[in-house]
């Protein structure tokens, strides 16, 4: 038999109170409607609870988790992918064919086709809020390229948000 219990409650299931990280959570599990039901309680409210369970036990309430990753602006990204086709530099170009796909990911940007130039191939995409099309190079990078030059992007867009 499969038991579905829902995670802890952030609120007493007595009193209503929150149930703060780092104190003790008391929980019990109870049949409510022939179904399992968890019920979580604060210190107070364990003791006025006046059921009968199935079963208990308690842990310490944890501390939420905070996403440490900023959410994309793709707009933002999007402005910066246009200021590097504008500058046209070389050196960064692998760099831009990264934040292309990054921003075909996030559907801002359609990709409208490919075509070979001699042995280079490149990727057309435009701006999915009418922005016009842009070819980049497409690099056929290797995962590890790949990776190290996403950590380089990030690590560009951080200190450039953080100013």
């Amino acid at each position: 038999m499969d038991y579905h219990l829902k995670p802890l409650s952030k609120k007493c299931a007595q009193t209503g109170e929150d149930l703060v990280p780092g104190t003790v959570c008391y929980s019990v599990l109870i049949e409510e409607n022939d179904e399992m039901v968890r019920l979580d309680f604060s210190e107070a409210g364990r003791k006025l609870w006046q059921g009968e369970p199935i079963g208990t036990w308690q842990c310490i309430v944890p501390e939420p988790i905070v996403n440490k990753k900023p959410t994309i602006d793709t707009d933002g990204l999007m402005a910066y992918f246009d200021q590097m086709t504008e500058d046209a530099n070389p050196a960064q170009e692998k760099l831009r064919y990264v934040l292309a796909l990054l921003l075909l990911q996030k559907r801002r940007v359609r990709l409208e086709g490919s075509h070979h130039d001699g042995k280079d191939e490149y990727i057309q995409v435009s701006g999915s809020q009418g922005e016009g099309m842009y070819e980049v190079r497409d690099f056929q990078l290797e995962e590890d390229e790949m990776h190290e030059l996403q950590e380089s992007l990030n690590a560009h867009l951080m200190q450039e948000w953080a100013a």
